[in-house]
């Protein structure tokens, strides 16, 4: 589904990705590992084309996305790539139910049909007795919570998760995983999660770690360490 080619990105001086090529796989979950300063992040960016690359490019069912133009990539990444970051990132002035329905509001959605599906999602993750509460009002799972659902209030082909539960404590942190464990599934939903929580990594169907830029190893749940020329591309 996405193939990420032979990605460099560099910030001034420093090289934070070098000459990377990653597949992702359709319909698994996908944790991406690594110390801090690794290009995790920069990496999860550039694969959601909110980042470009100085070189190499990013394929989506074979379209070349860094060759569109501003407006349809912004269209096509509302449409296809849901976002959940560790910190929620919610609208403090809006509704938990506004939130979740504004990625639908902005792709165009008939109004009355994106609050329905937004109240759905939040009634599915617990949250149906929260729809009127703003983010200063729910806690900490709640708001991560609301921001898995709005991630995928479009339906997106894939989501991807920056430390989904990096600001969460033990029993928030188990609840998301249940829920990004159960979403791949039962809707086989595409997630690529960058984290540091090994716990969370265990839930992945292919785990890709990362080191100072560079892709270093994979490994399946059902099989031994993999080399990591098993995922990168032969390009």
């Amino acid at each position: 589904m996405i193939e990420i080619r032979n990605v460099t990105k560099s910030y001034g001086p420093l090289t934070v990705l070098h000459d990377v090529s990653l597949t992702i796989p359709e319909g698994e979950i996908m944790a991406i590992v690594g110390p801090s300063g690794a290009g995790k992040t920069t990496l999860l960016q550039i694969a959601g084309t909110l980042d470009r690359p100085d070189s190499g490019g990013v394929w989506f069912d074979g379209t070349d996305l860094f060759q569109l133009k501003d407006k349809p990539l912004s269209a096509f990444r509302n449409l296809n790539i849901g976002f959940v970051f560790q910190f929620h990132q919610l609208l403090p002035e809006f509704s938990a139910l506004e939130n979740v329905a504004m990625p639908a509001l902005i792709a165009g959605r008939d109004r009355k049909e994106a609050f329905r599906e937004a109240e759905k999602l939040l009634g599915e993750f617990g949250l149906g007795h929260r729809l009127s509460h703003r983010p200063s009002e729910l806690s900490g799972g709640e708001k991560q919570r609301t921001a898995i659902a709005r991630a995928l209030v479009n339906n997106p082909r894939m989501v991807l998760a920056d430390e989904p539960t990096g600001s969460l404590d033990s029993r928030n942190r188990l609840e998301i995983q249940e829920i990004i464990s159960g979403l791949r599934a039962d809707r086989r939903q595409t997630f690529v999660v960058v984290t540091h929580d090994r716990d969370m990594a265990s839930i992945a169907d292919l785990t890709v770690e990362m080191a100072d830029g560079r892709i270093v190893g994979s490994s399946r749940k059902t099989e031994e360490i993999a080399d990591a020329a098993n995922i990168v591309l032969d390009v």
